[in-house]
């Protein structure tokens, strides 16, 4: 057994690698994993040569264009990665009959829906990231039936740039914080991710494949659900800086590039369903990332 993995670099990536050389090496599965340095998926010559080398049962491709608001400037650029890439990845793991798990994102969705987004409801994004990214999804699995796509939302982790690494370097330097409290969604770590994924991984090395009627697309978020200033709170609470105040502003305070949906909470049963995998509570995950923050 084989496995590509894609993005090795990236928030994800780093938690992917880490949990795959740790739980499957030892048992005999063949990791190959690529950053940006080693492959940028945008040259699609060399993406296609590393596939047809490489020769993998299984890629997972966490690569990814997922500055929101920079997107919108360079749509031609987050195309390239986020929507041809994926259709190149998928064209080539076809012709090597490789399976493939891609990452796609809550920004599918327009953000007017009362009650969590099932992998049913109508897609309609609002800004270049999402349409891509839907784009992406479309490309996977048109072009590989052995595939599974995985949407996920507000992800961060430990290490690298993001949400919970913002809040705690401006809580350092201020003693008070305006963060958005109208858009609701499911913070999510990099590491219940990888630990969700590597459940897939396992029964993709058991089944030796994803598909009909499992392949297809998935939510998988962390369990329930919060604003931006819900979960700048909990993790000003959590941190050193506790004195530090949140306050709750508007969109409308707080005007970016691209639209955010203001709902994006995603229904996670069909993962559960399927594959009998439910990650932990958003709160839960956040106590465990703020352990080992370096």
């Amino acid at each position: 057994m084989k496995i590509l993995l894609l993005g090795r670099d990236g928030q994800l990536g780093t938690d992917l690698n880490e949990i795959l050389l740790c739980e499957l090496v030892p048992q005999g599965v063949e990791l190959s994993s690529y950053g940006f340095e080693d492959l940028d998926i945008s040259n699609f010559e060399r993406l296609q040569e590393v596939i047809n080398d490489e020769k993998p049962d299984l890629i997972i491709n966490a690569a990814a264009y997922t500055a929101v608001d920079k997107a919108e400037s360079e749509p031609e650029l987050v195309a390239l990665v986020n929507a041809e890439a994926p259709a190149v990845m998928a064209k080539a793991a076809a012709a090597v009959n490789a399976g493939i798990i891609h990452y796609s994102t809550d920004y599918v969705f327009d953000g007017s829906a009362s009650r969590p987004y099932t992998e049913e409801d109508q897609t309609s994004p609002e800004s270049v990231y999402g349409r891509t990214k839907l784009d992406g999804e479309n490309a996977v699995l048109t072009n590989c039936n052995n595939a599974l796509v995985l949407r996920t939302s507000w992800v961060y982790s430990m290490h690298g740039q993001n949400f919970l690494r913002t809040m705690l370097r401006l809580a350092a330097e201020r003693d008070e914080l305006k963060v958005v409290g109208d858009q609701v969604g499911s913070p999510t770590t990099t590491r219940a991710l990888a630990d969700a994924t590597l459940k897939l991984v396992q029964y993709f090395i058991l089944n030796g494949e994803f598909s009909d009627p499992v392949s297809g697309v998935y939510h998988m978020t962390c369990g329930g659900q919060a604003s931006w200033c819900d979960f700048a709170r909990a993790i000003i609470a959590a941190s050193e800086y506790s004195d530090t105040r949140v306050l709750d502003i508007t969109t409308a305070d707080y005007p970016t590039a691209a639209k955010r949906p203001a709902y994006s909470v995603l229904s996670n049963n069909k993962l559960y369903d399927t594959f009998g995998i439910r990650l932990p509570d958003w709160e839960t995950a956040l106590d465990q990332c703020m352990q080992k923050i370096d």
